[in-house]
């Protein structure tokens, strides 16, 4: 067991790590996935914010006012997780939290002005960090992987 090198293993290491491990695409997409991770949350940190006010942030942006159950239905967050969310981001101003006229049972939540200038800044960090995270790759590698990413996300969302 002295030769154990944990997933997280630099990639000069590889050698140190199982060829069936190293070859288990799966396992990249894994290792790839919680290092793109660990470097957005990072990048999310310098604006005190999380990837969840992000999702919230954009998606009131492109689509509008929305319920907190439309919110879910587009960002994917959990109902009962919706709520902090929401909390959070009416606390900072960032958006804004009214009863629907036609609903007092709903609310609507809209982007505020604060909101859309936290949005811009934070679009601005995700993008250095997607450039850090795919640094080796050429403009039509990325290309070709969003396009393959977004095959697999597809196709396993049919089949929930």
């Amino acid at each position: 067991m002295s030769n154990y090198v944990p997933d997280t293993a630099r990639s000069a290491d590889r050698q140190a790590t199982a060829a069936r491990l190293r070859n288990l695409r799966t396992r990249l997409l894994s290792l790839a996935a919680i290092q793109s991770d660990r470097l957005v949350n990072e990048k999310l940190v310098w604006a005190d914010a999380r990837k969840w006010h992000y999702a919230v942030l954009a998606t009131l942006d492109e689509f509008g006012p929305a319920s907190q159950a439309e919110l879910v239905s587009r960002t994917g967050i959990y109902r009962s997780d919706m709520v902090a969310v929401i909390n959070e981001l009416v606390d900072r101003e960032q958006v804004e939290r009214v009863p629907n006229p036609a609903d007092r049972r709903q609310n609507v939540i809209t982007l505020a002005r604060q909101g859309h200038r936290q949005l811009l800044k934070l679009d601005k960090l995700l993008a250095q960090a997607e450039s850090e995270v795919l640094a080796p790759l050429t403009p039509p590698e990325r290309e070709q992987l969003a396009r393959l990413l977004t095959v697999l996300v597809h196709h396993h969302d049919q089949h929930r």
